[in-house]
């Protein structure tokens, strides 16, 4: 997650590298920094997004929780065997070759490369703070190579099998806050090795209509170097870390009233787990990561967790006839195990919240406006934090087939689709 500047002291009147001078600039820059949508496996359905995310805490100074970009999915991309997955943002690109069957019948590999500007950033957030002295900015590349087995043929919910091995080199430089005596970890390169088994599986939208999967994942981090860095050495890079964690998760529209709900649980926990190996939690940016966090009210990634169990529901209900504005409100609650330096009172953490949705009459624009509070939030040596949220998503693939008046995306009949086909409703 980070990137190099100067490795001892300096002037205060010194020249800082990294992030360019403005809010403004700086919020560009980092909202563009890109996404990462889902990667369990190839995905046969053509898609064309743009999607935007932006968290603003209403009390306290955070880092800026913010994504914005183009995403693209191209089966048959120049030969009817190769799938084109991109996610582009000006500062950052996230793009995957796939060819199927490339080793028999069910067994895809994809190659991928990604990297560019700001993304392996580091933001210390410790007691409800940010701590900037001690944050820094990180740039970054890396390439993976990754194995998708379908291991279940039959049955209507697939069961896929993914290995990914993967190497990234990271590059630090000063924040325009960072301390003067705050010394950077050494510019590193990581080698991670992930294995999981996907059960069903999520399209990469905002609100999918249905979904539904169980997974289980252990992913291995190898850095050179390690070492220590900080103030006076007084925090270390783990040389490897180890992960796990599982998910599982519910989506459902109910046809006649388009009821909508949702329900979700992750736990995962961490061997020598560091600062940025740790699982981190917090704020509402659903296409963040793969694998997000989410706790309404919180910053974001405010929780740095050894070992977690996350539980969230969501439900919403339409407002008007046509079915377009939808009123809905969610909550999370986590039970945390603190990563070392990182730990603060009380190990729940739970936030709720509220909002209101908008789908365009074509099904291309989906616009979230919403609330969250922090129940356990820590602002000011209280607890509690609010928080707005402003999602939105753009298909482009919308008017060209047709939505319909439910705004029923197209959907994967090998991953997406796994509740609609267990309900027998395809």
């Amino acid at each position: 997650m980070l990137g190099r500047g100067r490795r001892g002291g300096g002037s205060e009147g010194g020249t800082r590298a990294g992030v360019p001078g403005g809010y403004v600039l700086r919020l560009l820059v980092l909202v563009l920094a890109g996404a990462t949508p889902v990667r369990a496996q190839l995905d046969p359905v053509r898609r064309q997004l743009a999607q935007v995310g932006y968290n603003q805490p209403l009390e306290g100074r955070g880092p800026i929780a913010a994504y914005g970009f183009y995403y693209r999915n191209e089966p048959a991309f120049r030969r009817d065997d190769l799938t084109l997955r991109l996610a582009l943002a000006p500062v950052y690109l996230d793009a995957e070759l796939g060819l199927r069957d490339a080793l028999g019948a069910g067994t895809d590999v994809g190659v991928g490369v990604a990297g560019g500007g700001f993304a392996d950033s580091y933001s210390e957030l410790r007691g409800g703070k940010l701590r900037r002295r001690e944050s820094f900015v990180g740039h970054g590349a890396g390439a993976t190579l990754s194995l998708y087995r379908r291991l279940t043929s039959a049955g209507r919910i697939p069961l896929h099998g993914i290995l990914r091995a993967g190497a990234r080199s990271a590059f630090y430089a000063d924040g325009r806050e960072t301390a003067d005596d705050f010394v950077l970890p050494d510019d590193r390169a990581t080698f991670t090795l992930r294995t999981g088994l996907r059960w069903g599986g999520q399209e990469p939208l905002l609100l999918p209509e249905v979904a539904l999967e169980a997974s289980a994942w252990y992913e291995a981090q190898l850095r050179t170097p390690g070492g220590r860095y900080g103030f006076a050495g007084d925090r270390e890079v783990e040389t490897a870390s180890h992960l796990l964690w599982v998910r599982a998760l519910f989506a459902y529209t109910f046809p006649r009233s388009r009821h909508y709900c949702a329900l979700g649980l992750s736990a995962g926990t961490s061997v020598d787990a560091d600062r940025f190996s740790a699982h981190r939690l917090g704020a509402v940016l659903p296409l963040v990561s793969e694998f997000p966090l989410t706790l309404p009210g919180y910053y974001y990634q405010e929780i740095s967790a050894r070992s977690f169990a996350l539980a969230s529901a969501l439900y919403s209900l339409p407002l008007d006839a046509a079915r377009r504005w939808d009123v809905l409100a969610y909550g999370a609650s986590a039970l945390v195990d603190y990563a070392p330096g990182l730990r603060q009172p009380g190990h729940w953490n739970s936030g709720v919240g509220g909002g209101i949705t908008y789908r365009s009459p074509s099904g291309a624009w989906l616009v979230f406006l919403g609330y969250g509070y922090g129940i356990d939030a820590i602002r000011h040596d209280e607890r509690g934090a609010n928080s707005v949220a402003l999602l939105l998503q753009y298909d482009f693939e919308a008017r060209k087939r047709g939505a319909p008046s439910s705004f029923r995306p197209a959907v994967s009949p090998d991953t997406s689709r796994a509740l609609d086909r267990a309900l027998g409703r395809d």
